[in-house]
């Protein structure tokens, strides 16, 4: 965008783009709060010790296909994808149509899929790419905040399409996930990350091995 243009602009909008222009990956995201605050939740990405933290259970050697809801600028798709064997899949879906344009411009990795859509439709869209199952999702979504039943629908959809023994990973600034995990997941484990602003819970939901809602296998 030249700056003959950004001038024809109104005032909000053309402080948007500026903080993209500024600061880049902060300035995407940035923006995306400043559209969607109920969706993104935070105004600034998690710690790399959250991150750590919070993948710290994936079994990445077992891992075909791993799916986030709600990746903003990636500040779990490098981690991740650094971890991923060379053979899996990454699928990242975000209803911001903003984020999936600055991750397919900024990941160029053959492994990583952006998706713009709803973690509420997981299912379909993992069907779409030739997969039966994930193996592991992960969701920063600020589920409290989220309208209506959309939260129990992801927790629904999630549990469906994770293989037995997969696991839902999610980081929220409440601990609202515990009630909606449990109807849904074996076994819940929690955990707590001081340094992340804000400071975040950390949850793990485990799906049975023996469900028989799904079979093991992603292809």
């Amino acid at each position: 965008m030249q700056s003959n243009d950004l001038a024809q602009l109104p005032l909000r909008q053309r402080i948007k783009a500026r903080a993209e222009r500024l600061f880049g990956a902060w300035g995407v995201f940035f923006k995306g709060f400043l559209k969607h605050p109920v969706m993104v939740g935070s105004i600034v990405p998690s710690s790399d010790r959250t991150i750590r933290k919070m993948l710290a259970p994936v079994p990445w050697k077992d891992v075909q296909l791993f799916v986030e809801y709600g990746p903003g600028v990636g500040t779990f798709c490098r981690p991740v994808l650094d971890k991923l064997p060379r053979n899996a899949t990454y699928i990242a879906i975000d209803t911001n149509p903003d984020f999936i344009r600055y991750l397919r411009k900024t990941i160029p990795d053959s492994r990583f899929i952006a998706v713009h859509g709803s973690a509420a439709d997981v299912e379909d869209i993992i069907a779409s790419h030739g997969f039966a199952h994930a193996d592991f999702v992960l969701s920063g979504l600020p589920l409290s905040t989220l309208p209506g039943t959309v939260a129990d629908d992801i927790a629904q959809a999630t549990h469906r399409a994770l293989r037995p023994g997969g696991a839902f990973l999610i980081y929220q600034f409440n601990t609202f996930t515990t009630q909606l995990l449990r109807p849904y997941f074996e076994r819940i484990d929690r955990g707590y990350e001081l340094l992340n602003v804000l400071p975040c819970h950390l949850f793990w939901g485990w799906k049975a091995q023996g469900d028989s809602a799904a079979e093991h296998g992603n292809r």
